[in-house]
């Protein structure tokens, strides 16, 4: 299953084109209002892991998450490697998460934080702002999820 990587590709490509954008256009401004009251794209430099987790902790986090999140992308790809061709729903969850942690691991090399600008929020309450690799992650930790529960959102077609 190994002809899925296409997609973690696509999601490190997707990943950093949107960073980059973001760098771009939100640098020194406001946060934009894309549906206000709940909605915004907002520049956030996250030192931490996921919600800013270990953020405040003097700088050794950086080199511990690069060290995890490489591991876990080698467990990925063999887990991947591993794979039967019946399981297409595990394959894109595995992809999706590969992709994610590696979007993530070239931000912390380059610059030692991972740009965040996606802003959900209501009234003054805001979830903590992610990025496309986030959003890779989370979705494919969900399939997985629901594999395990044998639910399958993904399917071969005909079966």
């Amino acid at each position: 299953m190994l002809r899925w990587l296409w997609l973690s590709v696509a999601v490190v490509v997707t990943d950093q084109v949107t960073k980059w954008i973001a760098v771009e256009t939100l640098l020194g401004q406001a946060p934009v209002a894309v549906i206000p009251g709940f909605f915004n794209f907002t520049l956030v430099y996250n030192t931490g892991a996921a919600f800013g987790f270990l953020r405040e902790a003097g700088g050794w986090q950086n080199a511990f998450f690069i060290g995890v999140a490489t591991l876990v992308s080698v467990v990925l790809v063999a887990m991947l490697r591993r794979l039967q061709s019946s399981e297409l729903q595990s394959a894109v969850a595995l992809a999706l998460i590969l992709g994610g942690a590696i979007g993530n691991i070239i931000d912390r090399i380059r610059q030692g934080y991972v740009v965040d600008f996606v802003d959900w929020y209501f009234r003054d309450w805001h979830w903590p702002a992610f990025n496309v690799a986030d959003s890779a992650i989370t979705v494919g930790a969900a399939l997985l999820i629901l594999d395990m529960f044998d639910m399958r959102v993904i399917r071969r077609g005909g079966s």
